[in-house]
């Protein structure tokens, strides 16, 4: 027997074997529906929705900044710029 002929016959009783196993599967699928008998359908029980109340949010007015605090704001901006990569 050649190798192609044996692949052949390979690739044929792949087939049907498969063919063979998917027919058993489906009779022992239908015979175990016939043991159960009759399908009762469950009724479907509907969810109540609950709407999500939004809380307030308060809205914060931003405080504008005394010139004495923005004095302090712009002084430690300066002095910051020393100690940094480029310093040594």
């Amino acid at each position: 027997m050649s190798h192609a002929s044996t692949l052949k016959a390979r690739r044929q009783r792949q087939k049907t074997r498969k063919l063979l196993d998917g027919e058993v599967k489906q009779a022992k699928r239908l015979a175990k529906l016939a043991l159960a008998g009759p399908a009762v359908k469950k009724e479907k029980v509907k969810k109540v929705k609950v709407k999500k109340e939004k809380a307030e949010t308060v809205k914060v007015k931003k405080v504008k900044l005394t010139k004495e605090e923005l004095g302090r704001q712009e002084s430690k901006k300066g002095s910051g710029g020393s100690g940094g990569k480029g310093a040594h």
